[in-house]
């Protein structure tokens, strides 16, 4: 057998040697053909297909691939088969597959798979096929064959139905997986085609092949643009609805179940629950929907030790997004897909499912917070913290400890914040470590911290001094003018929350606001922010939350130097007036002739979102007037006074509600007695007269007294 071995080593020398030696294309030809006489058939190991390679380069095959005149009495395709068998037997060598005389072969390759295809170009198919494989395993080659036109070609040859055109199918899953934005960008109705056809399939289906499906579907539902957009992805999404209801509706083995919950999850990631029908059939699905994966995650999660497969975690964190859905629908008032019975039920179940979650987050070891799957927890636990604040709390606070840890980890490890898609996450095709986990720990903080006992262990556990940190690395993120990692609209969401959260703990730990010094950096930071974000309209909930939170720091922290009439305090100030005396304006009162005060045109989309954030201002103003002399000049300057007197005198009192004049009172109030001028400017503009017709007691009682001391007639 060695020799056999050396003697057949010795051949394919001499043959390559005659192939090097030749003159011309014949000599070439002729010496190829020994070539794959004295090398059987899928024996080329890389070493030898390095020489061939080395023998020949890309010329011949080019050349071959180009010719139009076979050899006498041979198809007239035999040179250009010849050419792709050589190319296809370079692209097992991943080095060679990326080289650019591949590349720029791909067109030709996306041709041949286009032409007619008889018995006799099979195997020419099936060569393209091995080289656009070889091709998208490369690092450049999926961009390449994107933009080359590749995807479509994949599209057509997979809806004729000839040759290898599974093998398009399993290519077209590939560059899906790692260009799905592009693909869709790009080809969007070829690829929209192909669903229509396999979601078709899919409906009538009887067998297995309902389920292979299941794996293959979720790979063609995009992200973006919505499916929900033109009328073919609607019907797509009609017959995915309808061959689910009859899956999840018959009984199934945990096999078979598995795949349908993730292509469910992966249409609710896509459009939410709007492929959902209305209607009692469409709320019993969506019921059921939830149920199974509420009691997935029970069965996985509550059984003791680690889970077996990886494949097990998909399918678990698929449920774990229709429980997300779950508790949307719940909590959905307009146009519900859920009665209010099923609602109080699913409620129920999903509660029994977030303690399994919980069970399973007390259990993990310092060496899994690695594993995505953690991750996954923590943000679907996160989802039902920013909504169920009553059930499960004992055991929430128990865990919060370990989700402090479990965030400082990931924020400390990952910087700047980022957070894998969660078509990422039910997939598991990522393999970076998402780092966020905050973002989504938030909203429940927020909760927490407006109540005692949760409030105190977040700050045992130093909770504010993380959230601070996060906080300034959120505003250099919204501020920077490079791409930032996180949606734009993630990042403002979170240093809007993350305002709410300190604002609850402004309001019930004083203390720990002033002797913390993590609050002087974020003071620092809300100095400087304010006067940038208020000119942007689109920022102004953002702005009013970073006003409010300043205001009522100051009146907390107005000792520290950064307060003490610096240039950045006076901004700050000036700003935050700015924010509050903006807010109202006089209009037309359609009920009479007259005026009525009324919500500014630049507020109003934003007022449900900033209304009680102004009234809080305001109260906080009201508040830091004593403490900082220079104050009132500010609002001197700003011309606030004279504005909102105006703004008095010229309205309907009736327009003006009780709340608002309180706060106006407040404001008003503290500025006359702490300054001449601001009281002087109030009575110009007959002050006494509008504080007795708006019933601003306090008001007129301050002028009166105020008034009386002053040995100045004309003040200062």
């Amino acid at each position: 057998m060695a020799s056999d071995s050396g003697d057949g080593h010795a051949t394919l020398k001499r043959c390559l040697g005659v192939l090097r030696d030749a003159r011309n294309d014949s000599e070439q030809f002729a010496a190829l053909l020994l070539v794959t006489k004295a090398v059987k058939a899928g024996e080329v190991d890389t070493k030898t297909r390095r020489q061939i390679f080395d023998a020949i380069g890309f010329t011949f095959p080019t050349r071959l691939l180009t010719s139009r005149q076979p050899p006498a009495g041979c198809p007239p395709h035999t040179f250009r088969a010849f050419g792709l068998t050589l190319l296809a037997c370079f692209c097992t060598d991943p080095e060679l597959a990326g080289h650019s005389q591949i590349l720029n072969k791909i067109p030709t390759f996306n041709d041949i798979l286009l032409s007619p295809c008889d018995l006799d170009c099979t195997s020419m198919v099936d060569d393209v096929y091995q080289c656009l494989s070889a091709v998208l395993a490369t690092a450049r080659g999926p961009r390449e064959l994107v933009t080359k036109g590749t995807v479509s070609a994949l599209c057509q040859a997979y809806l004729n139905g000839g040759h290898g055109s599974d093998r398009a199918l399993t290519l077209l899953v590939g560059l899906l997986a790692v260009a799905e934005a592009k693909c869709w960008q790009r080809d969007a109705p070829q690829l929209l085609a192909v669903l229509s056809k396999l979601s078709g399939d899919f409906l009538k289906a009887e067998d297995m092949t309902k389920f292979e499906l299941c794996e293959v579907l979720p790979h063609f539902i995009p992200l973006s643009p919505p499916l929900t957009e033109n009328s073919q992805g609607s019907e797509c999404l009609c017959r995915l609805y309808k061959g689910l209801a009859d899956v999840l509706g018959s009984k199934l083995s945990q096999s078979q179940r598995d795949p349908a919950l993730k292509l469910a999850a992966s249409l609710v990631q896509a459009c939410g629950a709007e492929w959902i029908p209305a209607g009692s059939a469409g709320s019993k699905f969506l019921a059921l929907l939830v149920n199974l994966a509420c009691v997935e995650v029970r069965l996985t999660l509550e059984e003791p030790g680690p889970m077996e497969t990886e494949g097990k975690k998909e399918v678990v964190t698929a449920c774990y997004v229709l429980m997300e859905m779950g508790i949307q629908e719940c909590l959905r008032e307009e146009n519900p897909l859920l009665e209010n019975v099923q609602k109080v039920q699913l409620m129920r179940i999903m509660e029994e499912a977030f303690g399994a979650v919980i069970f399973y987050l007390r259990e993990v070891k310092q060496e899994e917070l690695q594993d995505p799957f953690i991750f996954a927890s923590v943000r679907v636990l996160g989802a039902w913290m920013a909504e169920e604040t009553s059930s499960l709390k004992q055991e929430i606070c128990e865990l919060l400890p370990f989700l402090v840890d479990y965030a400082r980890k990931l924020f400390k490890e990952g910087s700047p914040a980022v957070s894998l898609p969660q078509a990422e996450l039910v997939s598991a095709k990522g393999s970076a470590l998402p780092q966020d986990a905050l973002r989504f720990l938030l909203p429940g903080f927020c909760h927490l911290t407006a109540e005692d006992r949760p409030r105190d262990i977040l700050i045992s556990v130093g909770a504010p001094a993380l959230l601070c940190e996060y906080f300034l690395q959120q505003w250099e993120v919204l501020t920077s003018k490079s791409t930032a990692p996180a949606p734009l609209t993630s990042t403002e969401m979170s240093l809007q929350t993350l305002c709410g959260i300190f604002l609850n703990l402004v309001v019930t730990a004083p203390d720990l606001v002033r002797c913390d010094k993590t609050f002087s950096s974020l003071m620092d930071v809300l100095l400087n922010s304010l006067p940038l974000l208020l000119p942007q309209k689109h920022h102004l909930v953002l702005a009013a939350n970073v006003a409010t939170l300043g205001l009522m720091m100051a009146r907390i922290l107005a000792g520290s130097a950064a307060l003490q009439g610096k240039k950045s305090a006076k901004e700050f100030f000036g700003a935050a007036i700015r924010f509050l005396s903006q807010a109202h304006t006089a209009q037309a009162d359609p009920s009479s002739d007259g005026l009525a005060l009324a919500v500014s045109p630049t507020f109003v989309s934003a007022w449900d979102d900033i209304q009680e954030l102004w009234f809080l201002g305001m109260q906080a103003l009201a508040g830091c007037i004593p403490l900082f002399p220079w104050l009132p000049q500010a609002v001197l300057q700003a011309q606030w006074l004279q504005g909102l007197s105006q703004l008095l005198s010229c309205v309907a009192p009736s327009s003006v509600d009780f709340e608002l004049v309180t706060a106006f009172q407040a404001v008003l109030v503290e500025l006359a007695r702490a300054s001449e001028q601001c009281r002087d400017v109030i009575l110009s503009h007959h002050g006494t007269e509008w504080a007795s017709l708006y019933g601003m007691a306090a008001l007129e009682q301050c002028l009166a007294e105020q008034g009386g001391a002053s040995s100045t007639p004309g003040g200062k």
